[in-house]
This record gives C-alpha cells, structure tokens and sequence, in this order.
C-alpha cells in the first residue's frame, strides 16, 4: 500500500475506534433521561447502536493493525473547553491498540451482545430490571474500551466501569438477588483494588504503562507479585477458582439476559483476553507459573462441575458450568504453546457460544412456565421444539460430544497436554493428571446435562404446563443462530475456522496425529444415516413397550414420576465427594464468605477492645506510639 492510501486507511481506523466506543457509551448516557413507561422504544433505539456498533467492530476486524494515540487526534477536533485544550499531552494515556487478539475479542462482543440484545426485546417485558438498555450500551462500550486500550489505567477504568454495570443489571428484586449482586460488586472491586497494585509495580518496574511496551520475567519477587496481583483480576472476571463464587449465584438470580450477556459471555470473553495479555505480553511464564496455572485450571474444572452435578436450579447449574469451562481455558494458556494458546482462545469463543444460549435457552423455559427447578419440569421437548433442538445442541457442545464447536477446542487442549508431556520440569512431567482430570470434567459435564436435558425436555409433562407453548420469534431466533455456530464452529474447526480466526493471533502451529473436523463430522453423520437405515429396515413395529414402575407399583396408574435430580443425589454420597460437598455448601471454600468472616471477627476483636475504660485506652495509645518509634528507628 503506498503512504497516502495508508495515511488514509489509518485515518480511517482511528475514526472506527473512537465511534466504537463513544456512540454506545453516549447514547447509554442519554437514553437514562428517556422514561422507563418508554420501555420499548429505549429497546429499538439501544439495538439500532448496536447495530452501528457491530457493523464498525466488524469493519475494524478487516483493518491493519496499529497503535493509536488518540488524545492528539481527539483534542484537535472536538475536544476544546474555553480555548483550553482538556486533553493536552493525554497522547500516552489514551492510546488504543488494534491487533490480532483485540480485533477477535470485538467481532465476537459484537455479535454475541446483538443476538441477546434481540432477545431481550421479548424477554424483558417480563424480567424487567430498571434501564436495562442504558446499562447494556454501557457496558458494550466499556468492553470495547477495555479490549482496545494499551494503557494500562485507561484499561482498568474500563474494567471498573464494568463491575458497575455488572451491579446494576440485576434486579436486587428480593433479599437473594441483592445479597448475589452486593456479593458481586464487593468481588470484583476488591479484585480491581488488586489490579492497582499489580499495576503501580509495573509501572515501577518498567516506567511505562503501554501494554505493547512491556514484557517482564517472571523471575523475582516483585514481578510475580505484580502478576498474581493483576491475574486475581482476571481470574475474578472470569470466573476462576477460588474467586468464582459470584458466579452461580449472579447465574441463579439474574434475568437470563443478564447473565448471558455477563457471566456466560462478555465476562468470560474479557477475563481470558485479560489473561492471554498477561500470559503473552505482559510477563514471561517461568516453569512455576505454568505449574500454577495448570493446577488451577484443573481445580477450576473438577471443583465446578462436580458442584453442578447436585444443583437443581437450571440457573445455578449453568453458572457453575460457566466456572468449570474456565478452567480448560486456564489450562490451555498454561501450557504456554502455540497450540494451548490457540486451544485457550478457541474455547473462549466456544463457551461464550453455547454457554450464552445455554442461558436464553433457561430464560425461555422460565419465562413460558415460571420455573427454572428442573425438579418441577419435564416433557417440554413436544411444546417448545425449537428451544429443545437449541438447548440438545448448546448441551452437547459443552460437553464435548462430536462433531460440535466444544469437542474441537477441547480436543485441541488435550492435544496440547500430550505435546506439553514432552517437555522437562515437573509440570511436564504430571501432563497425564491435568489431561486425566480434563477428560474427567468432559464426562462429568456430559452427566450434568443428561439431567439438564432429561429434567427439562424429556419425560412426562405436568398437567399445569399443558398449555406452554414456543416462545416468539425474537426470542427463539437468537438460540437458532447460536446453535449454527455451535456446528459451523465444529464442522469447519480445523479447515476454516482455526486457520482463518486463530492462526492469525497466535502464529502459525501444526497438530500432531491426524484429525480433521470435517471428516469427524462426516463419520458421525455417516454412522447416523447407517443407524436410521438399520431402524428401517428390521421393522418399527418389532419394538416392545412396556409400563414404568415405582415401588412396585405401575407409575402410569399412580400418576407419579421421578424427578431427575433425584439420581443424581447419589453423587452427593460418595464417600469422595460427600465431605467436599457438605464443606462447599457451608461456603468454606468461597473466599466471599471467608473474607467477611475474617473481617467481622477483626471488628468484633476491636470492639471488645473498646471497654469504656480511660487507663485502657491510655494503654493502646502508649504501645500504638512505641509501635511507631520502632518502626521510624
């Protein structure tokens, strides 16, 4: 490209950024003065921004990477206040950057907030929480923000900015739902607060705040505390063991549409881009961050989905499955190869994928019945076919089943332990532990959702929900799309999808052994017409039916059904799991609880310190000011 047209193409790109970011971020702000009586039309007004929004996000996936500094540009055309340029010398604190990694974490914010958004048309004429639109643009333009800053400050600002309107778009309806959101907010702040410090120690570090400017080893004190500092951010955000806390309870009292636009996707699509800066640009990973990393992933995995496996609640199922599918991402960054890295991304967009219908799909089912206890459902498949087809395929994609876009990023990090297993040290040395208990999380997460979907869908129907039926057009498209992607993203992994998304972000990488997704899908599809032909051919009528009984006596005729939680109770008993269960359901290992505990027994100490005495307090103040002259000497 000769220079003029390049001059011009970056004029170009440094305009897309600012509208990027600015439109959804102002015309939140002015749609908190339009009434909330005017629900729908804050509703078409927020989906025409977005509109714009993802067609300038999808134009800038097209566009040559660069750095921009945008305080030069901004402050010569718009941004003077009484002849007095506001934003002089901002030239390295509003720097944007445009790369590979940010490019795809833009499309998919785009695409993703624009199918929940048409969702939300429907659905929260029901599930309202006040100025929900204004929040969502919000919240779409801060993570626009946050994903394109090379300032480090500027990107935390963006990242506080979201744990405010994480805050806000649940309801806080009854004690529950305010208790999850204040759980939330003090999670995510404390975490940023972290972030700071990681940030300050950079800074001090390096004396630069530029995200592309920084790479440090993590070979000393002061550099591995300044990475867990900012990876307890990431990790927060994300939903990672043991901050993940918040996350089934934000799952379980939210409006489906907020907690597939936060915790199934934005949130997790965030986090992970977050860690993929630390872990690639930010710091160098030494052999015991890797070992850190690994290890955690595989807590995150197993810890989460064994908890899934006694819920009851759709909800809060599906938000400790937001937590397990975390940690193959975790995994994958930890093994710190091109094809981990690739795998960890690649499971990124997957989960944000299926684990957003997941959640509309629940919304769907709750807003047709008024239930979300798969204890209380059942036989929903006939009266909500589209939303059953949906929830079949969002279902079997997260737990890995071929040929679906979740078994070809988990089969990309299984590939990436055994590649790892080559290597020296001790993390290398366990990869049969960390592919043992991925595999492990994949058939637990299978056995969830055989109930997820059996408790739902299959069996019989209660006679109060004979008369459900589908949910409108708005609602079911966005699921229906979603699903596509589920197969396409499957289907298509290793011939288009990989080569044409990934390869560009991390480097070009190569498999070991021999798959291909589309031959994959091909056998399955093969094996699915040769079983249907063996149907047809030895004859429908040969099956035999007969009753169900319970206790001995015939279901049918008592009117009775079993519950598909029910089974799953067993798991809670096994002498493994039981004492682990019956801790986590005491919260001892949510860090939340803990910190509050910690904090109530400091205050109370200090209370009874506080006896009305006047010799006692005498005392404190003398031993306070020895305290202080020790430490001055």
């Amino acid at each position: 490209m000769n220079e003029p047209l390049k001059l011009f193409a970056d004029i170009y790109t440094c305009m897309y950024l600012q509208m990027l970011i600015i439109i959804p971020l102002a015309a939140g702000v002015l749609f908190f003065a339009i009434p909330e009586r005017f629900h729908s039309v804050k509703g078409i007004l927020t989906l025409a921004t977005a509109l714009v929004t993802g067609y300038l996000g999808i134009a800038l996936y097209s566009a040559d990477p660069q750095m921009t500094a945008q305080g030069e540009i901004l402050g010569r055309r718009c941004m003077a206040l009484f002849n007095a340029d506001i934003l002089q010398n901002s030239e390295g604190f509003l720097t944007f950057t445009l790369d590979g990694l940010s490019k795809m974490i833009i499309l998919f914010i785009s695409i993703l907030a624009l199918l929940i958004l048409v969702y939300t048309l429907i659905y929260n004429k029901n599930a309202r929480v006040s100025n929900y639109y204004p929040w969502f643009l919000i919240t779409l333009g801060s993570s626009y923000g946050a994903v394109l800053s090379d300032n480090l400050i500027l990107f935390v600002i963006f990242w506080g900015i979201l744990g405010i309107t994480l805050y806000k778009l649940i309801p806080g309806k009854d004690e529950k739902s305010s208790a999850a959101a204040k759980k939330t907010m003090i999670l995510i702040g404390a975490s940023d607060t972290i972030m700071l410090v990681g940030v300050a120690i950079v800074w001090k570090l390096t004396d630069t705040l530029s995200i592309n400017n920084i790479s440090l080893e993590t070979n000393n004190i002061l550099t591995v505390t300044a990475f867990l500092a900012l990876l307890v951010g990431s990790f927060t955000k994300a939903g990672a063991f043991p901050f993940h806390s918040w996350v089934p309870d934000y799952s379980e009292t939210a409006p489906a549409s907020s907690a597939a636009l936060l915790p199934a996707s934005l949130d997790k699509l965030l986090g992970i881009y977050f860690l993929a800066r630390l872990t690639t640009n930010l710091f160098v990973m030494t052999e015991g961050i890797k070992l850190l990393l690994l290890t955690i992933g595989v807590l995150t995995i197993i810890t989460a989905v064994l908890m899934a496996l006694m819920q009851h609640d759709s909800k809060r199922l599906l938000g400790y499955h937001a937590v397990s599918q975390v940690g193959y991402m975790i995994v994958g960054f930890g093994l710190g190869s091109l094809v981990g890295i690739a795998a960890g991304l690649f499971h990124m967009i997957n989960n944000a994928i299926y684990k957003s219908g997941l959640f509309l799909s629940t919304g769907a089912v709750e807003r047709q019945t008024g239930k979300s206890d798969i204890a209380e459902l059942g036989g929903l498949s006939k009266a909500m076919p589209v939303t059953f087809a949906a929830s079949l395929i969002f279902a079997m994609s997260i737990s890995g089943v071929p040929p679906f876009n979740g078994f070809a990023s988990k089969w990309m990090i299984y590939q990436g332990i055994i590649d790892f297993g080559a290597g020296e040290g001790l993390a290398s040395r366990l990869w049969f532990v960390w592919l043992g208990l991925a595999v492990l999380g994949s058939a637990l997460t299978l056995a969830s959702f055989v109930k997820f979907i059996g408790g739902i869908f299959l069996g019989r129907r209660e006679p109060a929900m004979t008369k459900i039926s589908e949910v409108p057009f708005l609602m079911w498209l966005p699921m229906a799309v979603l699903a596509l992607f589920c197969i396409l993203f499957g289907v298509f992994a290793t011939g288009t999808i990989i080569p044409e998304l990934f390869t560009p972000v991390v480097g070009a990488f190569t498999f070991n052994g021999l798959w291909s997704s589309s031959f994959v899908s091909l056998l399955v599809l093969i094996s699915f017409i040769l079983g249907f032909l063996i149907y047809l051919a030895t004859g429908r009528k040969n099956f035999r039916t007969e009753e169900s009984f319970i206790g001995g006596e015939s279901a049918e005729k008592l009117g009775a059904s079993f519950p598909a939680p029910e089974f799953y109770k067993t798991f809670s008993e096994f002498r493994l799991f039981s004492r682990i269960h019956e801790r986590a359901e005491a919260k001892a290992f949510d860090i939340y609880d803990l910190s509050k505990k910690a904090v109530f027994w400091l205050s109370g100490g200090l209370s009874n310190a506080h006896t009305g005495v006047l010799p006692g307090y005498v005392i404190w103040v003398c031993a306070g000011l020895i305290i202080m002259l020790l430490i001055m000497i």
